[in-house]
């Protein structure tokens, strides 16, 4: 495969999960907001740092505000990583690679342009955001679907997988590092209504909240908390998940070589060197700290992907 098709299918599958994350992440914003007394707009500083976006944000708006973040974050063409910009980019670069997904799959990605483009080309009601945040995870989900239903198990589909989970992992990491405190044993606050508030909104901005009911019921906490969303292999937006999917897509694209390329072996040492410890290790460790240097391993290996793949030449 040319690496310039494989650069296409990596983005498209990696702008899709970031704008279904992003919506992810205005609804747990919108829903924190109600649930504070007084001024909210502190809580958006927190969901734009999630998202990546605050330096960004800030460097355009003298101040933050919940009408500002959520249309910077849902439809300002201006940030990279708004859900807007990121549909039109997995668009194009799907237009890129038009030839080598199916027709189902490209008619998906078409039609949740074209929605997601109609539905925020001007500023969004309050009383409607709900209904379009959903919209819109419905249809980045739908895509997900024309990918595992309709595309063959080569390597152009292993190029989509490890677009979306490396995406994946990073966009959970992130959430972590930026409420890491609120799941750290020494919080005074803990077993207060604003930290379980806290705690599930962790929970809903990965969609764990129904799996982690499921597993834990109403005992759970900080710690299993953490362990749910970095060390447990089910939850399929777990760091563990994650970095195993894409330990399994790798290896299908380096199947013949003779030695695991560069790539490989970075996804193979963060499972073995941090994913696979018990969250007892990770809190003596530091989760900020944990987090962090699992941050840093992700970017270094989105960096390793693209020359080992030679995603530009």
């Amino acid at each position: 495969m040319l690496g310039k098709t494989a650069n296409g299918l990596f983005w498209m599958s990696r702008y899709m999960e970031r704008a279904e994350n992003t919506a992810r992440l205005i609804e747990t914003g919108q829903r924190l907001a109600l649930t504070r007394l007084g001024d909210s707009d502190d809580e958006w500083r927190s969901v734009l740092q999630s998202s990546g976006a605050l330096s960004a944000f800030l460097a355009e708006h003298d101040e933050i505000t919940k009408d500002a973040a959520i249309n910077w974050m849902a439809r300002d063409r201006a940030n990279p990583s708004s859900i807007r910009s990121c549909i039109d980019l997995a668009r194009q670069n799907a237009r890129l690679v038009r030839t080598a997904i199916t027709g189902e799959l490209w008619e998906a990605i078409n039609a949740t342009y074209m929605s997601t483009n109609d539905m925020l080309a001007r500023k969004v009601a309050e009383r409607d955001l709900p209904a379009v945040l959903r919209a819109i995870r419905q249809n980045t989900a739908l895509v997900r679907g024309m990918v595992h239903g309709t595309m063959m198990r080569n390597d152009i589909y292993d190029f989509l997988r490890i677009g979306t989970f490396l995406e994946r992992a990073d966009n959970t990491a992130r959430i972590l590092d930026v409420k890491y405190y609120v799941l750290l044993p020494t919080v005074s606050a803990v077993g207060s209504s604003i930290d379980n508030v806290q705690w599930e909104s962790i929970l809903r901005s990965v969609s764990a909240r129904g799996g982690f009911r499921m597993e834990y019921g109403n005992a759970g906490g900080p710690q299993e908390i953490a362990q749910f969303l970095i060390l447990d292999r089910r939850m399929p937006r777990s760091l563990a998940f994650c970095a195993s999917k894409l330990k399994d897509n790798l290896r299908y694209l380096n199947a013949g070589a003779t030695r695991p390329n560069a790539s490989l072996r970075m996804v193979q040492d963060l499972e073995t060197g941090f994913l696979s410890h018990d969250v007892g290790a990770v809190f003596e460790y530091g989760l900020h700290e944990f987090i962090q240097a699992v941050l840093d391993k992700l970017a270094t290996l989105a960096r390793q992907i693209e020359i080992d793949f030679r995603f530009y030449e």
